[in-house]
């Protein structure tokens, strides 16, 4: 029943990161900015994940668990990383469509495997490597490219896109080794705390702080906040530890198919079988680079 609830919590937790391109689409459309999508995301995720670590602080939620012993600031400078993976990102579902947008954030998987041999001398396994190469393959359809000519195709986009993937896997493997001995809530506050000050600095939505702003925004912003902010990081740390590592990312690859499918049903973005049968190799390559067979033992 554990393991279920566990599988559940995660399968939710990636399904709101796939919803998030819509929201941002939506937001574009109703006239608003980059760095007014991506701050009142992030000042929103921030202010909820505090005013819920402090209602835990003063009901007395016992955290002596987490000795807590790395520097504050050392979390909050990690944060930038979220950051700027929700400006990378963002850019690039304003420049192409919110179907291709995902596919392209998904090839952080290569990315951080490459990444870990590269830096960390960790060869990824034959299966691997095999799983890599079809999720390339698998790219080209899923991203439409195989029936577009050069003019179609937002070269900045995608790049954006790409860049996004590669701030992604950096932020994962930043977010698996900093500020584990603090609590969850606290955490994720301190992080995305960092990614509001980059984006401060990076995109300077100051008409957020202007009393005469459309508070269309914040509706916008809300949404964005829960899916993206608050949301995912509870239930991961909820539903993580209750499956095996495998599962975890054969469920976190549900967002995917998500993205895909509000993109296709809410925005009525074109997504061709061939995009179609792309996303599906690529949820079949996920799976089959993370199954383990069972052994039985006497």
């Amino acid at each position: 029943m554990k393991q279920f609830q566990g599988a559940l919590a995660v399968f939710i937790g990636a399904a709101s990161f796939g919803v998030l391109s819509t929201f941002v689409k939506k937001a574009y459309a109703a006239g608003f900015s980059l760095g007014e999508v991506t701050g009142v995301q992030a000042m929103l995720g921030m202010l909820i994940l505090w005013i819920i670590f402090i209602i835990m602080k003063i009901g007395k939620v016992d955290f002596s668990n987490y000795p807590r012993k790395t520097p504050f600031w050392k979390i909050i400078i990690s944060g930038i990383s979220t950051g700027v993976v929700s400006v990378l990102y963002y850019k690039c579902v304003q420049l192409v469509p919110a179907s291709i947008a995902i596919v392209l954030l998904m090839q952080f998987i290569w990315i951080g495997a490459l990444i870990n041999f590269i830096v960390f001398k960790q060869r990824p396994s034959r299966k691997q490597s095999i799983g890599i190469i079809l999720i390339l393959i698998a790219t080209l359809f899923a991203t439409g490219a195989l029936e577009s000519t050069i003019h179609d195709i937002s070269v900045v986009g995608i790049a954006y896109g790409l860049f996004a993937a590669l701030a992604y896997a950096i932020f994962l493997m930043v977010n698996g080794k900093v500020g584990n001995d603090y609590p969850p809530v606290q955490k994720s506050a301190l992080m995305v705390t960092g990614a509001f000050l980059i984006i401060l600095v990076l995109l300077q939505p100051i008409t957020l702080f202007q009393p005469d702003i459309d508070t269309q925004i914040y509706k916008y912003g809300i949404l964005l906040a829960l899916f993206g902010t608050v949301l995912p990081p509870f239930l991961f740390a909820y539903g993580m530890p209750k499956i095996d590592l495998a599962l975890g990312s054969i469920l976190s690859a549900v967002e995917l198919p998500v993205a895909v499918a509000m993109s296709y049903f809410i925005l009525h973005e074109n997504v061709s079988l061939l995009q179609w049968l792309g996303v599906g190799f690529i949820l079949v390559v996920v799976v089959w680079t993370n199954y383990k067979k069972k052994t039985n033992t006497l």
